[in-house]
């Protein structure tokens, strides 16, 4: 970098980080500057202590993150030795504008500024712009490097879909954050991500909660395909993202204890498997988004009290959804047994994917509720099935629906 460019970045990173209205400052990238340093990322953020402001610096290195808290009028130092670094990615938030900072190989000092409403604004107009978690229009290296948008912040007209259902996926995030009032629990909030698959959604969680919210986070996605799981770690060592991983390996047996699990698009009993974990590590919230679905399909007789059902299965189009259907309830209604808030919706409209139900479930109701129960069983006797949610949740659940 050149000194130009080096003391112009410090002068913009200093005035809104040590300014009135400071919000987040991520410092990543490659380094450019003439200091060594074994940090990957920095996050900067105003923090209360003790009921005074101080500056938060979290230090993250590849293996552990370090965090240390100074008054304001102490914050010049440590702030200079970040900026010494030359990371080659700044993004500064503050209550009045976004600053994205990029320098070049050659030095070249790129500045992108955006204007954002302030927090302390009143109310906001009648027509304002439509809440959008990662808006188009501007640069955002996350959707650059999933090759969603152009570095310039144009979504690729390929990948209009794409991009509106990570939108959608992160409201529904946002939402179950408040349910669960993870905001503010003092500590790093794990989710789990069972089936990741190509890990857009994954990528995008850490991204939004980390980068956007300002919300410390860490994130596995799992996946048993190793194809994707590699590419997945390649594409998270491009944008520098600490506190996620991937791992290859089944869903169902893991050793962990998330806040929050996610299972998107995973394939058939896989769904009911990452059910499973959620509660068996009681896990906060769930967000499910069920893919195909053949277990129960494969059970469904227009028999006994269902007999009435024999024109809607003989069909096989009409007799498949019918099973997705009651799948899914089965599932939501298993999950309210097992002392879960659920409900289902739909997330996103089908002209972007065509499985696009969400099973929501926030912990905290209780368990066993007698009238659930009685649901369960009804359903059960009606269809003539046992469905592979209870293999999944297993003798405890078994117990609670017994006669």
């Amino acid at each position: 970098m050149g000194t130009d460019g080096r003391e112009s970045l410090g002068q913009i990173v200093t005035a809104a980080v040590l300014g009135p209205g400071f919000r987040r400052a991520t410092f990543a990238g490659v380094a450019r500057g003439d200091v060594a340093s074994p940090w990957v990322r920095v996050v900067v953020r105003p923090v209360e202590l003790r009921g005074a402001w101080h500056l938060q610096f979290s230090y993250f290195d590849a293996k552990k993150d370090t965090t240390r808290n100074y008054p304001p009028a102490e914050a010049a130092a440590p702030l200079d030795e970040v900026i010494a670094v030359g990371f080659s990615g700044v993004h500064l938030t503050t209550d009045g504008e976004e600053i994205d900072l990029r320098t070049t190989k050659k030095g070249k000092l790129l500045v992108g500024r955006r204007a954002v409403a302030s927090e302390a604004a009143g109310p906001e107009p009648h027509n304002r712009v439509k809440d959008v978690p990662l808006p188009e229009g501007r640069a955002d290296r996350l959707l650059e490097v999933m090759g969603v948008a152009t570095a310039d912040g144009r979504v690729r007209p390929t990948m209009r879909a794409k991009f509106t259902q990570i939108n959608e996926f992160l409201k529904q995030l946002r939402h179950a954050l408040d349910a669960a009032e993870l905001r503010r629990v003092g500590r790093p909030v794990e989710i789990l991500d069972c089936g990741c698959g190509s890990s857009y959604l994954t990528l995008a969680a850490h991204h939004y909660l980390n980068n956007v919210l300002a919300m410390e986070a860490r994130v596995l996605g799992v996946d048993v395909n190793e194809e994707v799981i590699r590419k997945s770690i390649e594409r998270s060592e491009r944008i520098a993202a600490n506190g996620l991983a991937f791992a290859c390996g089944r869903i169902g047996g893991l050793e962990a204890t998330p806040d929050i699990v996610l299972a998107l698009h995973a394939c058939d009993t896989a769904t009911d498997d990452a059910i499973s974990q959620a509660v068996r590590s009681e896990a906060k919230v769930l967000l499910s988004v069920p893919c195909c679905h053949h277990a129960l399909n494969r059970e469904l007789r227009p028999d006994g009290p269902a007999e009435v059902l024999r024109p809607l299965m003989r069909h096989g189009i009409l007799r498949e959804r019918t099973a997705d259907l009651i799948t899914d309830a089965f599932r939501a209604l298993a999950l309210r047994i097992m002392g879960y808030r659920t409900d289902v919706v739909e997330f996103v409209s089908t002209e972007h994917t065509a499985r696009n139900l969400m099973i929501r479930a926030v912990r905290g109701a209780p368990a066993g509720d007698a009238a659930h129960v009685a649901e369960y069983r009804e359903m059960k006797r009606f269809f003539g099935v046992t469905p592979y949610i209870e293999a999944a949740l297993g003798e405890r659940f078994r117990e609670l629906i017994s006669e």
